[in-house]
């Protein structure tokens, strides 16, 4: 049902010390009462989310109930980790580095990676940096097929369309990233007893930015239905420092610079927060147009995107299927 016939900016605002303070309670009653553990472990990545979640974490719980985890590798961004400690030191929580390049190297992480590269852009070396993007699929219509580009040392850029196999292969073997450092959020979970806090916000569960099984999985995520506008205003009330509140949300998967919206939303995210609100109170692409910054039509497209997402989703959010029955020894 259509709840509002137009579309304003202002209908993501916040009372953000009344709703910190709601997150805080359920945060206290999911790890004490419903998980039974002493404190959270979130891994810190120098991002907006992840030092909201760590801030949320810390006023409930105190600060000695939260541990946060660094684990860069060897193409994290070195601004990553230098922002992380300076979250950690403003809310006085522990922390732990884990450098997981030597296990992602021993697993094939950027071997697999590399070949797959290869099959497409044959000259690719030690040396080169990357990224993959996906065209602008708002603005101009097309298919969603995604395109790696690369930097040789020598500064000069190319742009390739990826083939099914050789994408499947990037992604398939760049998922070690998430999956390992879950891995190591578990092993201080359980080494202390903790439970581990997810960090994705409701434009990445809902439309299926994250890792099934890595950057996915968690004990309990606290601003999973918070919109990322929404993070934002949060980071503000908590004084997580401006340069994290102003840095562009990264994928710190690839090697290039390499923002969320060229991998895989289209639109800023402010617009994609506005899009996916009016999309699911039905308001009309006409009605919201002026408030995102785009045409109807353009906004119409931007519907299909977050339709095609989120059922794609789907299988990321699915828990394991168990089989139904009751099997008799004769």
């Amino acid at each position: 049902m259509t709840t509002t016939a137009t579309l304003s900016p202002s209908v993501l605002r916040i009372d953000a010390a009344a709703v910190a303070g709601r997150i805080e309670a359920s945060i206290r009653d999911d790890v004490f009462r419903r998980l039974r553990r002493r404190g959270v472990v979130v891994g810190l990545s120098g991002g907006v989310d992840s030092s909201v979640v760590a801030a949320l974490a810390a006023h409930a719980l105190g600060s000695d109930r939260v541990i946060g985890l660094l684990m860069p590798e060897a193409d994290s961004d070195s601004a990553s980790a230098r922002l992380a400690h300076a979250v950690a030191e403003i809310l006085s929580i522990e922390t732990y580095v884990e450098d997981i390049t030597g296990t992602l190297a021993a697993i094939g992480c950027y071997r697999r990676r590399d070949d797959a590269i290869r099959s497409v852009v044959a000259e690719y070396a030690d040396g080169y940096r990357c990224k993959i993007v996906l065209p602008d699929l708002i603005t101009r219509s097309g298919y969603p097929i995604y395109s790696i580009v690369v930097r040789a040392p020598s500064g000069d850029e190319r742009r390739v369309r990826l083939p099914p196999d050789a994408i499947l292969g990037i992604i398939a073997a760049t998922n070690f990233k998430q999956r390992v450092r879950k891995t190591m959020e578990y092993y201080y979970a359980d080494r202390f007893r903790f439970a581990v806090a997810g960090t994705a916000n409701r434009l990445e569960h809902d439309q299926g930015f994250f890792v099934k099984q890595g950057d996915g999985a968690a004990d309990l995520k606290p601003i999973a239905h918070l919109y990322k506008s929404q993070v934002y205003q949060l980071a503000e009330h908590f004084g997580i420092p401006e340069e994290i509140r102003r840095r562009p949300p990264t994928t710190d998967t690839y090697s290039l610079e390499h923002s969320q919206e060229e991998f895989y939303f289209g639109l800023s995210l402010a617009q994609t927060d506005l899009c996916l609100y009016a999309h699911d109170h039905e308001i009309p692409p006409e009605a919201a147009a002026d408030a995102v910054g785009l045409t109807p039509e353009q906004v119409a497209r931007a519907y299909g995107v977050i339709a095609s997402k989120r059922e794609a989703a789907r299988y990321l959010q699915m828990s394991a299927l168990v089989t139904e029955g009751e099997e008799v020894a004769e």
